[in-house]
């Protein structure tokens, strides 16, 4: 069996970051901890694998991420409790992340960068295909991105990134890619990529978003990249590298993404997923979309 002809079972998720966007909140509790309304960040990415038939799930973290492998573990105390009360509902909620999938974690020690984490996923991938999907990009479950980049690395081999066309004057703030159609609508050829270029720099609008389709030959470019843009070892590097081959782990296709996405890296982005998310819901919805009419209608009279 060849990489590209190989199922892709294993997701890849780092969350060694620290944070420091949400401080003093991020303190104590990991950033990929924090509810987005009443689950944890981390755990609609988990669902989001899950979805796309990943049920291997490999976290690498970093020091005070406990609470993430205890969220993902089973909590006998708390669901006997439950079970006592006769609350069912909420022990179904509660015993729902730990039935999810098989998770590992590694831990990546040295914060050196989105490459450097992928690399330590190498010795549990192996030489399979894996998704890489970042904890701060929450894509909407009704917009399946990941399963249709999935289904394009079957079809053209290497691997895959998630694009998102973003305004000229934000492009900086991400890795862009220079791009070619290939006559499918949604799937373009990368040729180059430049992490967070400099303004009037970038190769195109088209912005690298935080999931990823990787042929396990990209550790071995990982293994020779030295440090990029601020110092760290870039995904963007080695990808850029991959996007030049045919065969050997290239070459790299993009799926141009337009769906729902919610940056909860960002404060503002944060908050604004939490109210559509919750506008959306079928509990909480009615009511809160009530208040906020109101809210808002007051504000704008202020």
């Amino acid at each position: 069996m060849t990489h590209m002809d190989a199922r892709i079972t294993k997701a890849v998720i780092p969350a060694a970051g620290l944070g420091t966007r949400f401080l003093p909140a991020t303190k104590a509790t990991p950033k990929e901890m924090l509810p987005v309304v009443d689950k944890p960040a981390i755990q609609y990415v988990v669902e989001e694998a899950v979805a796309a038939g990943l049920s291997d799930v490999l976290m690498v973290t970093g020091r005070n991420k406990r609470p993430l492998e205890d969220h993902f573990d089973r909590n006998y105390e708390l669901e006997e409790a439950l079970a006592r009360k006769g609350d069912a509902s909420r022990l179904a909620r509660v015993r729902e992340s730990s039935d999810l999938a098989t998770m590992h974690y590694v831990r990546q020690g040295d914060p050196r960068g989105l490459g450097h984490a992928v690399l330590c996923a190498e010795p549990h991938v192996g030489d399979q295909p894996f998704a890489v999907l970042l904890g701060d990009d929450l894509i909407d479950p009704r917009d399946p991105l990941l399963a249709r980049m999935i289904a394009v690395r079957a079809r053209y081999g290497g691997s895959v990134v998630a694009l998102m066309e973003v305004d000229p004057g934000q492009i900086h703030l991400y890795g862009s890619a220079a791009i070619v159609p290939t006559g499918e609508g949604d799937v373009v050829r990368v040729t180059g990529l430049v992490e967070k270029p400099e303004v009037g720099q970038a190769p195109s609008s088209f912005a690298v978003i935080g999931r990823y389709v990787l042929d396990p030959a990209v550790f071995g470019v990982l293994a020779k990249t030295g440090p990029g843009r601020g110092g760290e070892i870039q995904l963007t590097d080695a990808l850029r590298e991959l996007a030049q081959r045919e065969g050997e782990g290239g070459p790299v296709h993009g799926v141009v993404f337009t769906g729902r996405r919610y940056d909860t890296g960002d404060r503002a982005d944060y908050l604004r997923a939490i109210v559509r998310l919750a506008c959306e819901r079928e509990d909480l919805g009615p009511d809160f979309r009530t208040w906020l009419r109101t809210y808002v209608a007051t504000e704008m009279e202020a």
